[in-house]
């Protein structure tokens, strides 16, 4: 059994990647919906600062999750684009199933989401399956 400092640390790490994944499913979304994607536009969507989107911006940059232009709008890497459609996807599939399930919208989009980041996409696949 991890220690309580083991424990931190993961919680850390699984919260940050969490985000990370937020992040790149909001940045989809708006593109698709409005043709072009800025920080401004993934703050308010999340209702986060955007001091706390810079920040995740400039890591995810570096990480190659996404790039920037010269006017400052977002566009996904391939390889975030591959991570944020697989949240996207995760994400409307639970949620679908809890509203077919009798679970109110709201209660419904707020645990889409917990288990969109609870689940590997390949275990998704496989749950997915059993419904078709």
């Amino acid at each position: 059994m991890p220690g309580n400092n083991e424990r931190k640390v993961y919680d850390m790490r699984a919260k940050s990647h969490e985000s990370g994944e937020n992040y790149l499913e909001a940045i989809l979304v708006l593109t698709e919906e409005k043709g072009y994607c800025r920080s401004v536009d993934v703050a308010e969507y999340l209702d986060i600062t955007k001091p706390s989107v810079s920040v995740a911006v400039s890591r995810m940059v570096k990480d190659g999750y996404l790039e920037t232009d010269q006017n400052k709008f977002l566009h996904l890497t391939e390889k975030g684009r591959r991570i944020a459609s697989q949240t996207y996807e995760k994400h409307t599939f639970f949620l679908k199933k809890l509203k077919e399930a009798g679970v109110a919208e709201e209660i419904a989009d707020v645990e889409a989401c917990a288990m969109e980041h609870g689940i590997s996409y390949d275990s998704f696949l496989k749950v997915k399956k059993m419904f078709q």
